[in-house]
């Protein structure tokens, strides 16, 4: 039987106050009392919203023994897309709705607090046993549920609550039993509340985070704070325990016995908590009824002269945004994942997070105070979507939802006010300006003056204590850095904010093939102290594990669910795969950050190695400096650097002999690896956290004479063992038949292209996807065969003019490239005030040449940068050497296709097929290239990897020049350095062919 309204049920669901029935929030921690899990298998109803819903869902007596069973905890759109055995259902199919994702528009009407009859409901049922109650209390307590839930206790209802990603409880004592008891919950989708969550993720619905029945005795502990600062004038611990009974402290390693709460107590020798030195020590604080058990650290958050200091030292976030999911069980995420997120990220130097857009799964915290990360703490709050109505009826300026506003801090704050990792407050995200963000600001200030507060939304900053804004640009960043950035209109609120510290609370935006521009970042945080740095938008790709018809996997992004409003593949900006495999962007961001620097200074005495040490707090006794010479990948000598200990933010020398000068065409290059030698939690020894290079480049191999001059037959011309047709193309080198060379100057677009400045249309307007290419004239100059060409594309006079010269060295083909630009390398633009049309200008992809070989490449070898991609904008997470790869390991499946793969600062490259025929191709001048099995056209059009299956030809691309990455996906452009325009260029590349299978 289902209901056919309920009218308190819609009363709530609409209503501005946050819950009902609920306790005050509180902090928790390890307990002797009771704690009984209620996670696990429960029955399930999804219902299409109140019209549909279950009646007497509360009664003991209801069967539902039809309903479906789910786990709780989980996201019950993704546990529908697969069967009732686990397997994935094929890609269309889904038995309880299905995720939907935007990134500001909210999925439903703009008219608060209403929300649509059309509201899923999920409707849950479970048993438990509980056996003597005793005299004690009992408090049902909900980590995290989406997004308005009604609870019962056999048949009682206990209240109902909101905000999603914040813990609940309700008093259970009354309605709980000796024996069997039934606890139900009503969740629906869609509620007031919404409008606070829009929050750039998945909508995704459940009871997502773990439920347990906690036990409170007579005389527990009800909450407790602990405030534990450290002074670093004196190196004391200063420590003090609040608690709402009598109670009293130990901290057995300091030698701390029956402290009472409430005291302060200084402590000599107490060890200070840092992120690069998590020191905890093990509280116990005893009451009459209860003991727990807390792990504390010493720290103290200051502002000093405008600039952030833990325990009287300046720091620097090197962070990133972490959003919580995985791609199969969505916001639910087990230990074994948050621990292998905070592993992963301080396995690449990232020392900071910030928990957008709400508070984390409380063991993440527990896991930043044992592994050591600065956090700032993020409010569950974001209106973002009203921005598309000017921001009328935003519920930050209306009084109406301040209850909601402050509850929603209040329950941030208190639940974890107790983790040392926790140096900021974040009053939420994206929700414009607003008495209630004021508020909010206010009420953390007079709970917790230990800790600063954080909102990015107002730029006046007049209630904050950091000022933070989201992908500014380079140059606007430098101006900050200088105190020189342009005035907010209220003077007192502007002297206040250009006083405070300042951090980019998101930058570098992670999507796709990107971000670029990262080192330029780094570069001003190091040379301004006010920047302290900021947080890499994000840290995972938010990909949902799919099935296509032919049972291939891919991570399905928005709109591959068929929602009607969507935001693509916004949602795919990540660090990490939706699988946790770091991208090149992490190892690129891995590097730039490094905790260490090392530089050279080739000089008489010898080769001077730098060594520059960037933590905030610990100096270099635990590491180690290994060094290799490599003449041309190949290793000559190794050892162990002896640099002095390096205190931290300062710099130390140390000497190797200089590298001997490589003969021709050589390179020699020295290698410095940082590692690890005295392993810690999270680092094991030998972890490389930083390496520098310094290369040593041989004189330019002597250009062969005597070779054989081109020759004219009737298939076109010959040199040596190469074949050309008419026409001047390459048809065949030795036995390996060949296609092209044909001027590449495009790519398939980047996510950073199709931002906001819309390269990717640009491209378009010229024709750069859809060339034409003319032969002009095929010649004969000395012992060169000569083809001169222009490329250009329908409706648009912007190309190149292509001389193409081609002659023997004896041992293998030269070829020489010169490319010339003409035409109007610009795209309309908006009227200029006369009327008069403006163009802007259009940059070039790429400049370079490519050939169509024969498909079966097995693998590629190569002398320059790797083993990852790189661009002229993001290479530092790549090094020098002797690298070998699979045509397949070549390729970076970013979730949307686009232009990837690249090998750049290459001077020789060697394309093998499994028959032995080997291309081989080498300069002194460093190259590019890219190989694929399929066309930059099907990389382009593709949608998901899956799309793409390779075809008889496999594509090289010779890169000559190359556009930067940027991150224009959300944010800058790539800096004027690293921008390609139309130019005139020359390049050559020798090029042989070993083997007679083909």
């Amino acid at each position: 039987m289902h209901e056919s309204h309920d009218d308190g049920g819609r009363a709530a669901l609409t209503s501005f106050e946050p819950g009902a029935g609920r306790l005050a929030p509180r902090s928790v921690a390890a307990s002797d009392a009771r704690v009984l899990d209620l996670d696990g298998s429960w029955s399930f109803r999804l219902a299409g919203g109140l019209r549909d819903v279950t009646q007497g869902i509360a009664e003991p007596s209801f069967d539902d023994s039809a309903w479906d069973r789910v786990s709780v905890p989980g996201c019950w759109q993704l546990q529908g897309l697969r069967d009732a055995g686990g397997e994935l259902l094929p890609r269309g199919q889904a038995r309880y709705g299905v995720p939907a994702y935007t990134n500001v528009i909210y999925p439903f009407p703009i008219d608060p607090p209403a929300v649509p009859d059309e509201n899923p409901t999920g409707e849950y049922r479970r048993w438990f046993e509980l056996e003597d109650l005793g005299s004690s209390s009992w408090t049902l307590r909900f980590e995290g549920v989406d997004s308005h839930a009604t609870v019962w206790l056999n048949g009682v209802q206990l209240g109902w609550s909101t905000g999603s990603r914040l813990a609940t409880e309700f008093d259970a004592t009354p309605a709980l039993r000796e024996g069997r008891n039934l606890l139900a919950v009503r969740v629906s989708q869609w509620s007031a509340s919404s409008y606070l969550e829009d929050q750039d993720m998945w909508w995704v619905s459940g009871i997502f985070r773990s439920v347990r029945l906690l036990e409170r005795p007579a005389g527990g502990i009800g909450d407790h704070h602990v405030m534990a600062d450290f002074d670093h004038t004196t190196g004391e611990g200063v420590l003090r325990v609040v608690t709402d009974v009598p109670a009293t402290v130990d901290v057995p390693e300091l030698g701390v016995e029956g402290l009472p709460a409430g005291e302060e107590l200084r402590i000599a020798g107490a060890s200070p908590w840092t992120a690069e030195t998590p020191r905890l020590y093990d509280v116990v604080i005893r009451s009459e009824g209860e003991t727990l058990s807390v792990r504390v650290g010493f720290r103290t958050v200051r502002v000093v002269d405008g600039v952030i200091t833990v325990n009287g030292a300046p720091i620097r976030f090197r962070g990133v945004n972490r959003h919580e999911w995985h791609p199969d069980t969505g916001r639910t995420l087990s230990e074994d994942v948050l621990r292998a997120d905070v592993l992963l990220m301080k396995r690449h130097n990232v020392n900071a997070v910030r928990t957008s857009h709400y508070p984390p799964d409380a063991r993440f915290l527990d896991l930043c105070d044992e592994l050591g990360l600065w956090v700032i703490d993020e409010c569950d709050l974001e209106t973002h979507g009203f921005e598309l109505v000017g921001w009328q009826g935003n519920p930050s300026a209306d009084p109406r939802w301040r209850t909601a506003y402050l509850d929603r801090m209040e329950r941030t704050v208190e639940r974890d006010k107790n983790h040392p990792s926790v140096i900021i407050w974040s009053l939420g995200n994206e929700s414009g300006v607003g008495d209630n963000l004021r508020a909010m600001a206010e009420w953390v200030h007079d709970r917790d003056p230990s800790r600063l507060v954080h909102y990015e939304g107002d730029f006046d900053s007049s209630y904050v204590d950091v000022y933070s804004r989201m992908y500014p640009d380079h140059a606007e960043t430098e101006l900050i850095g200088q105190g020189a950035d342009a005035r907010t209109n209220d003077a007192t609120a502007d002297a206040h904010r250009r006083g405070l510290p300042m951090l980019l609370c998101e930058y570098a935006h992670a999507m796709g093939n990107g971000p670029g521009g990262l080192t330029e970042y780094e570069a001003l945080f190091d040379r301004y102290e006010r920047l302290h740095g900021g947080f890499v938008w994000e840290w995972i790709d938010h990909g949902i594990r799919q099935v296509d018809r032919e049972g291939r996997e891919f991570f399905a992004y928005g709109g591959d669910f068929g929602e009607p409003v969507h935001d693509g593949n916004f949602i795919a900006d990540g660090l990490l795969f939706p699988d946790r495999t770091p991208s090149p962007g992490l190892l690129e961001y891995a590097a730039v950050i490094a905790p260490v620097r090392v530089g050279f200074v080739d000089g008489a005495g010898g080769l001077t190695v730098r060594i520059e040490n960037r933590h905030d707090v610990i100096d270099t006794a635990g590491l180690r400096f290994l060094w290799t010479v490599e003449l041309d990948g190949r290793a000559e000598e190794s050892g162990e650097l002896d640099v002095p200990v390096v205190a931290a933010r300062d710099v130390s020398e140390a000497l190797l002999p200089s590298p001997a000068i490589p003969p021709p065409g050589s390179r020699r290059v020295v290698t410095v690896r940082v590692v690890i030698a005295q392993p810690t939690p999270a680092l094991p020894e030998g972890h490389e956290i930083a390496v520098g290079q310094h290369v040593v480049t041989g004189p330019p191999v002597p250009a062969r004479v005597g070779a054989a001059r081109p020759q004219r037959d009737e298939d076109g011309w010959r040199i040596d063992r190469a074949t050309f047709d008419h026409s001047g193309d390459l048809t065949a080198l030795g036995s390996l038949v060949l296609q092209g060379p044909r001027l590449d100057v495009w790519r398939a677009p980047t996510d950073n292209d199709r931002g906001w400045l819309g390269h990717d249309r640009a491209w378009q307007e010229l024709g750069l996807d859809r060339l034409l290419h003319r032969v002009d004239e095929v010649d004969v100059v000395g012992d060169e065969l000569v083809v001169s060409s222009t490329t250009l594309a329908a409706g648009t006079d912007a190309g190149f003019r292509t001389t193409t010269s081609w002659r023997s060295t004896g041992d293998a083909l030269a070829l020489r490239l010169r490319v010339v630009p003409i035409g109007q390398w610009s795209m309309r633009g908006p009227r200029n005030p006369d009327g008069s049309a403006s163009r802007r200008p259009v940059y070039v992809p790429r400049i370079g040449l490519w050939f169509g070989l024969p498909a079966g490449v097995a693998s590629v070898d190569w002398l320059g940068l790797g083993p990852g991609e790189s661009y002229r904008d993001s290479r530092d997470g790549v090094r020098v050497g002797a690298w070998r790869a699979s045509v397949t390991e070549l390729q970076t499946p970013y979730l949307k296709p686009q232009e990837n793969g690249l090998r750049s600062e290459v001077w020789s490259a060697a394309v093998r097929w499994d028959d032995g025929t080997t291309l081989r191709l080498a300069h002194d001048t460093p190259f590019g290239f890219a190989v694929r099995p399929w066309s930059s056209t099907a990389l382009a059009a593709a949608a998901h990897p899956t799309d793409l299956q390779p075809g008889a030809t496999t594509h090289l691309t010779l890169d000559f020049a190359h556009h930067g990455l940027g991150s224009n996906s959300c944010g800058p452009d790539a800096t004027p350095a690293h921008r390609l325009h139309a130019h005139e260029l020359e390049r050559e590349i020798r090029i042989a062919v070993d083997g007679e299978g083909r």
